[in-house]
C-alpha cells in the first residue's frame, strides 16, 4: 500500500497521507515520499494548486511515527538536510498555493505540515497540538517558527511550552484555520476553494505568495521593492495580456501559466 497517494486532476494535485492504521503518522519512508511529491508539485506545469489531507476518518496526520522512529529524532529535518532536499516543512520553495483539509488528529509533524500550507480547512472534530516538549524535544519541522507567525504569540508559546491541544473552534478563533466544516463537507470545501483559485491567474497567485512570504522577513521598503519587481515581471507575461483582454471583452480568461 502506498503511504502517500499523489494524483493530479484538472490542475489540482491531491496529496493524501495514507497510513490510516497509524493515524497517518509518518515514518521515514513516508517523509521521503512526501519530499518527492512536493518537489514534483513545485515544478509540475500540470498542477496549479494542491490539497493535502489524510486518509480515513480519524486523522490528518498524528505526526511522526515514534514507534518506528524511537532511535532517532522524530522529525524529518536532519535527513532532508543531509540529502540536500526539502519538503513542505522546510528547504523547498513552493510558490503555488497549498490547501490543507484537516480532519481529526493534527499533531506534531502533522500540524507542522499543515502550517506549511497556505489555507487550512478543518472538520469540526479536528484537534491541533505540538507535543514534542513532552518528549523532551522541540518541534523540528518548523513548528517554533510558523506557529508564532500564524496565531498570537502568547497562544503559540503556550501550545509550544505545554504541549496542550486545541479543538477546531479554538483554532478558528485564533486564526489557525480559515474555516470549520463537517467531515462530510471537508473535501468538497477544499475542492471548491481550489477551483476558486484556478480562476485567478496562476503566475499572479505564485508571485503574490512569493511577495507575501518573503516580504514578511524584510523591512517594508525592501518588501515594496520586491513587490514592484514581481509586478513588472507579471506585466510581461502572456497571462497578463490575456487577463486584461478578457476583462475588456467581458469573458473568462483562458490562463496558460506563461
Amino acid at each position: 500500500m502506498e503511504s502517500v497517494i499523489y494524483e493530479i486532476k484538472d490542475r489540482i494535485a491531491y496529496v493524501t497521507i495514507n497510513r490510516p492504521e497509524a493515524y497517518n503518522a509518518c515514518d521515514q519512508p513516508t517523509y521521503d515520499r512526501l519530499a518527492e511529491v512536493w518537489t514534483d508539485f513545485a515544478h509540475n506545469d500540470d498542477a496549479w494548486v494542491a490539497i493535502l489531507t489524510g486518509a480515513g476518518d480519524k486523522a490528518f496526520c498524528a505526526g511522526s511515527d515514534i514507534k518506528q522512529n524511537f532511535n532517532s529524532v522524530p522529525e524529518p529535518a536532519d535527513s532532508f538536510a543531509a540529502a540536500g532536499r526539502g519538503d513542505l516543512m522546510r528547504g523547498l520553495e513552493i510558490w503555488k498555493p497549498v490547501i490543507a483539509a484537516i480532519n481529526g488528529h493534527c499533531n506534531g509533524g502533522g500540524l507542522e505540515q499543515a502550517l506549511g500550507c497556505d489555507i487550512r480547512i478543518a472538520s469540526a472534530n479536528a484537534q491541533f497540538g505540538l507535543g514534542e516538549v513532552l518528549l523532551g524535544l522541540l518541534p523540528g519541522g518548523g513548528g517554533t517558527q510558523r506557529l508564532p507567525r500564524s496565531i498570537p504569540l502568547s497562544h503559540a508559546l503556550w501550545m509550544l511550552y505545554s504541549g496542550e491541544r486545541i479543538d477546531a473552534e479554538e483554532a478558528y478563533r485564533l486564526g489557525l484555520v480559515n474555516k470549520v466544516v463537517s467531515f462530510e463537507e471537508l473535501m468538497p470545501t477544499a475542492q471548491a476553494m481550489a477551483q476558486k483559485l484556478l480562476e485567478s491567474g496562476p503566475l499572479a497567485v505564485r508571485a503574490i505568495k512569493q511577495a507575501a512570504i518573503q516580504g514578511m522577513s524584510m523591512p517594508l521598503e525592501d518588501g515594496l521593492r520586491l513587490e514592484q519587481h514581481l509586478f513588472r515581471l507579471l506585466a510581461t507575461t502572456e497571462d497578463s495580456i490575456e487577463g486584461t483582454r478578457a476583462f475588456a471583452e467581458k469573458r473568462q480568461p483562458q490562463w496558460k501559466g506563461r
